[in-house]
């Protein structure tokens, strides 16, 4: 096989076998496309590790985060493993191979008001079901902390449970299934929703939440909507459904201080994933410090007193 055959090949392997979702299967895609052009017109299975470090030198010299090498990193090595299982590669040339550190972000959360004026902000759509919509959707993106492909994924037969029960089944990365609450707000939501969605969706259509045409709504228009909802707000910050994700666990996590169940909430497969959010809260806590300790509060004027 050459180059772009290989491949396209494990990309149909991912697709097919290991179940990937075609949102993990397009940066996979991008990441070995840059395999391909290191290369060059040397095969693929013949690479070695110095001409892997010499590129990963190459793209951090051009400004790839130490987080964008290790994702790409991790295609590279996955795409080689799957050539030696094949028979078509000598060895793993990314083994051992460790991408430069970059700082840490933190993620992005909303205060409580903010959150708040989000969700109870009225929508200047005009039809009102997709107004029902929208509300369920953001509402229950709070309420559970769910991936955007989480909740765009789940079917009608979901919302029994989620009404009576107060639970929402999501399948989540790595196809592991979890059980996340659902808050009243959101069920009120949701039930006001189910009121009207039979009106837009498609006789056949098994989404829970459904566009215009009646089909399964995509996660570019719930990002959209989400996008313009904040907008209407006043929040001078960009809104995507990762934030509310951040403001769910962050927000629980003030209140509970229970970072196990909330790794469990989000469906983190390591505890340090959670531990982020730990940050968010000690900020919380330095800004509540630093406005209420009588040590900690900056006084006026500049005098000092005393001995």
């Amino acid at each position: 096989m050459d180059n772009a055959a290989a491949v396209a090949a494990y990309l149909a392997y991912l697709a097919e076998q290991r179940r990937q979702s075609p949102h993990t299967l397009s940066n996979y895609g991008r990441d070995l496309q840059r395999l391909v052009q290191a290369a060059g017109e040397t095969p693929l299975a013949g690479l070695d590790a110095l001409t892997v470090r010499r590129q990963v030198a190459v793209l951090h010299g051009q400004g790839l985060s130490g987080r964008s090498l290790a994702r790409l990193l991790s295609a590279w090595r996955g795409f080689f493993k799957w050539l030696q299982l094949r028979g078509e590669a000598p060895a793993n040339p990314c083994e051992g191979i460790k991408p430069p550190k970059s700082p840490r972000r933190l993620p992005r959360a909303l205060s409580v008001d903010e959150a708040q004026g989000l969700l109870d902000q009225a929508s200047d759509e005009g039809d009102e079901r997709l107004n029902r919509r929208d509300q369920a959707m953001f509402e229950l993106f709070y309420s559970s902390g769910l991936r955007l492909a989480e909740l765009a994924s789940l079917n009608l037969d979901t919302l029994e449970a989620m009404l009576v029960e107060g639970e929402v089944r999501v399948l989540g990365k790595r196809n592991k299934v979890r059980l996340v609450p659902v808050g009243s707000k959101a069920r009120a939501a949701l039930a006001a929703w189910a009121q009207v969605r039979g009106q837009l969706a498609a006789a056949d259509e098994p989404a829970l939440f459904v566009s215009q045409r009646g089909r399964r709504i995509s996660p570019r228009m719930i990002q959209e909507r989400l996008r313009r909802r904040a907008l209407q707000t006043g929040i001078g910050t960009r809104v995507h459904p990762h934030v509310l994700r951040h403001s769910f666990a962050s927000h629980v996590l003030q209140s509970s201080g229970d970072l196990r169940a909330v790794q469990e909430m989000l469906g983190h497969a390591s505890i340090a994933s959670t531990q982020v959010y730990t940050h968010l809260d000690f900020q919380h806590l330095a800004r509540v410090y630093d406005g209420a300790h009588p040590r900690a509060r900056r006084r006026s004027g500049g005098g000092a007193g005393g001995n």
